[in-house]
């Protein structure tokens, strides 16, 4: 390693800051290393500290809740709230709350503080992918209905004709084509009604001056002509539309002499929808209106994360997350594939220009705006390590790097522009309280000093996923009030965390009854509670959690809505196809005014967010059976995929084949809940090895087309996937936070020298 301003730096990483992100920065590889060791000299010792707080809360924690157990209580009785807010408020779990607390954060791009929208999240070690996510502002409406389980695969039209939609695998089905643009004109009615007559009745439209400003008209398979009910909705137009000749202006003809082939742009709740007209292509052609497609804005946001969603454990894969990050900012990041035989590159979009209704250009952005998640405190790295040998904070390493990327956007020196306001958007989760925000605000701040940026250019978005930020939520904001643009509640590591603290509380619940205990309820109010009354509407987002299931896009439609009806301004989506089916929702629900609506009920309660989530009654054996079954299938299947096959976030199959996303967040629940029963004693550790064993097989049966893909059930003593998830369970009481990435990193980096050394062989 070279020695560099005190630090001993891994040469691949070196590599990439000397190459890929110092250049035209302004700043030197040398100075950035010399930031870096300032930084680690200055806050290590404050982040070494909040550790050993959490671990030293989690000891006074646990003690208490065995002295209760043992003295007989029943602590999921109400009766113990009270007693449970009193200690946690007299060991300084709960803070002192100081009162309101007011968001201040400026310079906040419009996707994020004004526009509600789907967020998509996406592992940033996979170059096409993210260029999927950040390329999901925009996505094809008929693409994503055709292709997922929204249409069934029989359809009852309008007219009340059953007809066969389904997909098929020999090509086009025009029956199913059909039921889409059925679909979609039934969108359109809703969201853009016309003053008279329906969307399917459309045979022509175009923009007409009215006076000096274009106004949307269209004519009806009637021969009438009629307009936008709320004439606002048209905001541009691009391409050759009309007017209609005298030809088409007539009863008897639908079809335009000369064909139309342009884009009509509508803007409701914020987001643009663009009607892709084209008379010559086959859909257009079969279509009454001429329309081929919608292309609706989807993603505004795009999470790259190098956190739960990855599996990076040294320097090199780091630095693929870095080169990645790095292209985007520069806008430059291309990543090659081959689709029908052919070889093709993948870019980053161009922004969309058009004509207003004044005939003035225009500028869409062709992107989603790119937030970064950095990993969280209690990471730390050896691609670089401090003169004692000691490893580096690597949330450290991520800020820096993410910032001095950034450069290239602030600056205006890359290719493509992410943030219009100027900012950088960082992501940091995992933290446990007030103080641990606080932490990561100076850190920021340090950034912004060492590349002379502008005070709280770094904004900072608040996983709200551990118990003790979630009970200090308000002086959270506090800690970063200049800084905060995001807030949200992420389900899974939330109730891992729940399951952790409350550990020697007794046996939890069941992980499919978690949603229904009453600190999940308190919680995802609670969170949407004190954004709306610390002032983020217009400056921040609320957001709720991940779809899991990315092929049932019907039941999304169906369930996803209820986040923006429970406040929240986005939500999570596991794919560009979900988001642009997810945007369905921004348009039915007025998310300003619902959150309006929010602001004035009670706030949630406190005391019934920290109530344990135990078992009310004993369980059957046979479903404590399944439940053992389900979970050691869950982790098996997500371990194995990390270990062998460096694979952080994928579509794992569960007991019945139905293919789920997990990631580390899903793993910490499953670990974390079995270690739970199994020191309650729901569960013995026999019980867990041969459960263990029977699902390896059946987990090596569902993945035996993987290529690379190594069986675990053959000699499960000499497989590191399995013998980690074991770990994950028989040792997961006394895992730091019940987190998993460190059983995890071990096992991989184990996997990785063995395959490096028979390389060499």
């Amino acid at each position: 390693m070279p020695a560099l301003q005190g630090l001993h730096v891994h040469p691949k990483l070196y590599k990439t800051v000397e190459e890929k992100v110092c250049p035209d920065t302004g700043f030197s590889a040398g100075y950035f290393w010399s930031c870096l060791s300032s930084v680690v000299s200055e806050l290590r010792p404050e982040v070494e500290r909040c550790l050993a707080r959490r671990d030293e809360l989690q000891q006074k924690i646990d003690a208490w809740y065995s002295e209760k157990k043992e003295s007989g209580a029943d602590l999921s009785k109400p009766d113990y709230r009270q007693a449970c807010r009193e200690f946690l408020r007299d060991i300084g779990y709960l803070v002192p709350d100081k009162g309101p607390v007011s968001v201040t954060t400026q310079f906040v791009d419009e996707e994020i503080a004004k526009v509600p929208a789907p967020q998509l999240v996406v592992p940033s070690d996979n170059a096409r992918y993210v260029l999927n996510a950040v390329n999901s502002r925009w996505g094809s409406l008929y693409d994503a209905l055709y292709g997922f389980d929204v249409i069934p695969a029989y359809s009852v039209t309008s007219s009340g004709v059953e007809i066969n939609a389904a997909k098929g695998a020999a090509g086009y089905n025009p029956m199913r084509g059909e039921a889409v643009i059925e679909f979609a004109n039934g969108l359109l009615d809703e969201i853009a009604p016309l003053v008279h007559g329906k969307w399917g009745d459309v045979c022509r439209l175009w923009p007409k001056f009215v006076g000096s400003i274009q106004r949307l008209e269209l004519l009806l398979k009637d021969g009438t002509t009629t307009a936008l009910r709320t004439p606002s909705l048209y905001v541009g137009s691009q391409g050759n539309l009309g007017p209609p000749d005298a030809d088409v202006a007539r009863p008897k003809s639908s079809s335009p002499s000369v064909p139309d082939q342009g884009r009509i742009i509508l803007k409701h709740n914020g987001l643009h929808m663009i009607l892709e007209i084209d008379r010559t292509h086959p859909i257009g052609k079969a279509a009454l209106s001429g329309i081929k497609d919608i292309t609706t804005e989807s993603a505004l946001t795009a999470i790259l994360d190098m956190e739960d969603s990855v599996s990076a454990v040294d320097a090199v894969d780091k630095c693929k997350i870095y080169c990645n990050i790095c292209g985007i900012f520069r806008g430059s990041l291309e990543a090659p594939f081959v689709k029908d035989g052919k070889a093709m590159t993948r870019k980053m979009n161009n922004d969309v220009w058009f004509r207003d209704a004044k005939g003035n250009v225009c500028t869409i952005p062709g992107r989603a705006l790119a937030l970064v998640r950095n990993v969280g405190h209690h990471m730390f790295t050896d691609a670089v390590l401090t003169a004692d040998g000691k490893f580096v904070p690597e949330g450290f390493l991520d800020c820096l790097i993410t910032t001095a990327c950034a450069l290239h956007d602030l600056r205006g020196t890359g290719r493509l522009m992410n943030s219009r306001e100027g900012s950088v958007y960082i992501v940091k989760p995992k933290q446990h309280g007030p103080e641990e925000i606080a932490l990561t605000s100076r850190l920021f701040g340090r950034a912004e000093e060492f590349f002379g940026l502008r005070r709280n250019t770094i904004k900072m978005g608040i996983m709200d996923e551990e118990r003790r930020t979630s009970a200090n939520l308000r002086e959270c904001l506090r800690a970063a009030m200049e800084r905060v643009f995001f807030i949200n509640t992420g389900f899974l590591d939330r109730t891992g965390d729940e399951i952790h603290t409350c550990m020697m509380a007794g046996a939890v619940v069941r992980k499919g009854d978690m949603k229904k205990q009453n600190w999940i309820q308190s919680y995802e109010a609670g969170n949407v509670d004190v954004g709306l009354h610390s002032n983020l509407q217009g400056r921040a987002q609320i957001g709720k959690g991940m779809w899991a299931k990315p092929d049932s896009m019907k039941d999304m439609l169906e369930g996803k809505i209820a986040e923006l009806m429970a406040g929240a301004s986005t939500a999570w989506v596991p794919s560009p196809a979900a988001a642009t089916l997810h945007s369905i929702h921004y348009h039915h629900v007025d998310v300003p005014e619902r959150q309006m609506q929010l602001a004035m009920r009670p706030a949630a309660k406190i005391e019934t967010l920290l109530e344990p989530p135990l078992l009310p009654a004993k369980l059957s054996k046979e479903e404590i059976a399944h439940e053992l079954k389900e979970n050691a299938q869950s982790i098996l299947g997500y371990v194995v995929r990390w270990i062998d096959l460096g694979v952080g976030c994928s579509k794992v199959p569960d007991l019945s084949n139905v293919g789920l996303m997990e990631d580390r967040a899903t793993l910490r629940i499953s670990s974390q809940l079995l270690a739970n029963w199994l020191h309650h004693d729901l569960i013995s550790e026999d019980q867990v090895r041969d459960v263990f064993l029977e699902m390896a097989k059946l987990v090596d049966q569902q993945n035996a087309r993987e290529p690379g893909y190594i069986p675990m059930s053959v000699n499960p003593e000499n497989s590191p996937a399995f013998q980690a998830a074991m770990k994950l369970v028989l040792e997961g009481k006394k895992a730091p936070n019940g987190y998993t990435e460190y059983t995890l990193h071990e096992a991989r980096r184990a996997v990785k020298d063995q395959l490096q050394g028979l390389s060499k062989l």
